[in-house]
This record gives C-alpha cells, structure tokens and sequence, in this order.
C-alpha cells in the first residue's frame, strides 16, 4: 500500500495547491467587487478542502503519513481571463494525476481508494474544469468587459 499512500499524498499536494490558488483568487476577485466570481471560487476552495480532508483520511486509514507541506507552484495571473485560465489549467493538472492513482489503485486492488479518486475526479472534470471552461467561453463570446459586468 505504499505505493497507493505516495500516490494519495501526490494528489494530496494538488488540492493543497488548489485551495491555495482558489483561496487567493477569490479574495482577488472580491477585492475588486466580482462578488459572483468571489462566490464561486470561494465555493471551489471549500470542495478542494473535501477533497483534501478525503485524501487525509484514506492515508491515515491505510498506515500513512499525509503530506501537508508539499503544493506546486502558484501561476502568475494578473487579471480575471488569466486567474481562470490558471484555474482550469490547475483542475486539468489534477485530473491527469487523478487518472493515473486510479490506475494504480486498480493495479493494486484498492477498490475503496480508487472509488474515492473517481468521485473526486468526477468534481474535478464535471463540476470544476466545465465551469472554468463555461467561463473562458463567455469572455470569448461577450468580450471581458460584459462578462466583468455580470460577475458584479
């Protein structure tokens, strides 16, 4: 199971990321009065910390350690098409590394793990990433400045 708990903490450090990033975001967004983007990406960070406190539980339940140090770098994003951009980049980054622990969780026959991982990815690539996507669209479709306007 060794193999399943450093993969759990590798995911781990990605929804530590993400709360990092979707935390700073929000903040950001309602600093400068898009209280619907705050909203929102407020409501993302709280996901990832379920998603997080999942992963805690699953190492701790199988002998290991969690890893509450590691995250991956934090992008330079300056405006709001940047910050989702970045968003949608980071929620991609995690679903490959989703895949890839549910492949070895099968590997290993950790079905519990691997039923985890599959309800996180399904946020991850269904809730998520379809959202930041949505969003991209609507500023290519209207233009930044109508979409900025509906988001206050």
């Amino acid at each position: 199971m060794t193999n399943v708990v450093n993969a759990l903490n590798g995911l781990l450090a990605w929804e530590l990321t993400s709360i990092d990033q979707y935390t700073a975001h929000s903040e950001q967004y309602e600093d400068w009065g898009f209280n619907k983007l705050f909203e929102r990406i407020s409501h993302e960070a709280d996901d990832e910390r379920g998603h997080a406190k999942l992963l805690i539980e699953r190492i701790l339940y199988l002998g290991g350690k969690p890893d509450l140090e590691t995250r991956h770098a934090l992008p330079d994003a300056d405006n709001v098409a940047e910050m989702l951009a970045a968003d949608l980049d980071l929620e991609r980054q995690n679903a490959t590394a989703l895949k890839s622990a549910i492949e070895l969780c099968e590997q290993q026959r950790d079905f519990v793990s691997r039923d985890m991982l599959v309800g996180i990815l399904k946020d991850t690539e269904e809730d998520h990433a379809y959202w930041l996507r949505q969003q991209l669209g609507l500023i290519h479709r209207l233009g930044l400045e109508k979409y900025l306007q509906a988001m206050m």
